[in-house]
């Protein structure tokens, strides 16, 4: 985005964010400018959003219910059953990890609708004035989606914890599987407001969100192997950036054979290529 006369060196978002400072995104061009201070700027953006969980907690609350049911009712049940090769380990083992990409995927996937409230409130078109890169303000808001997701991540593997699922406790491998979340989720933000950016409403947006969550959902390994599926939807599987969330989440807590390389490289190439189409499409929202 090109560079807008200087704005003041502080202000205050409206609306949930209540007095969220945006002192870094709206630092006059003079005295920052160039992409050394982008990061600095995505985290600035990932900060303001996130200032709303402090207003309003019960989105996180709620959602938790979800990712629970399908722990309890459905891991438990199909265990029980044995009904889906899951290569020698447990069902709700097999399941936990879908179930984290799931619950993640459900928060990030209606983030348009957030960022469509922010244009009829004319919070957008203040943050478009800002010498912020458009990229910065769609990846701070994606990050900060993937932040939520992570407090979701961790509800589910308290949840399996307890359930007796048999999880790594490895520093390490708990990074990767916190980068996996972030970058899933990202993605999913970005697909939501690049949706918003064609669709410009509210009422349109939640419809082709509850189109889309479930397919997604299903047509991936969240549930069952790829290779019990019918040809065509493994197909849709192995272009599903959802599959290889899982891959990476089900290799890194289980143990199990994964494509670690390749699935933390679609994850990467999808959140940047969500970040690119959703930053062109911003500016429709502000017209």
């Amino acid at each position: 985005m090109s560079e807008a006369p200087a704005a003041p060196h502080t202000a205050s978002a409206d609306g949930p964010t209540g007095s969220g400072r945006l002192d870094l995104l709206l630092v006059p061009p003079r005295s920052r400018t160039g992409w050394r201070v982008l990061p600095a700027r995505v985290v600035a953006m990932c900060v303001v959003e996130l200032q709303k969980l402090r207003h309003d907690r019960t989105e996180l609350y709620t959602r938790a219910v979800q990712p629970a049911l399908w722990l309890l009712v459905f891991g438990e049940t199909f265990t029980r059953i044995k009904a889906i090769p899951t290569g020698g380990i447990p069902y709700i083992d097999y399941l936990a990890p879908g179930i984290i990409a799931q619950s993640a995927m459900f928060i990030a996937i209606f983030y348009g609708i957030m960022i469509i409230w922010e244009r009829d409130a004319g919070i957008l078109t203040k943050l478009l004035v800002t010498p912020t890169p458009r990229s910065a303000l769609i990846a701070g808001k994606g990050f900060a989606a993937g932040v939520k997701a992570l407090i979701q991540a961790v509800v589910v593997i308290v949840i399996a914890a307890l359930l007796g699922v048999a999880m790594t406790w490895n520093p390490l491998r708990l990074l990767g599987v916190a980068v996996a979340v972030v970058l899933g989720s990202a993605f999913f933000s970005c697909l939501s407001m690049s949706i918003a950016g064609i669709v410009l409403t509210r009422d349109r947006l939640m419809g082709i969100g509850q189109a889309i969550t479930m397919p997604l959902f299903f047509a991936s390994n969240a549930l069952y192997p790829v290779a019990i599926m019918p040809g065509w939807l493994q197909t849709v599987s192995r272009i599903n950036p959802l599959s290889y969330q899982v891959d990476a989440l089900r290799g890194l807590l289980l143990g199990t054979h994964a494509h670690l390389a390749l699935d933390f490289g679609v994850l990467v190439g999808s959140a940047a290529l969500g970040i690119a189409a959703a930053s062109s499409l911003l500016g429709r929202l502000a017209r």
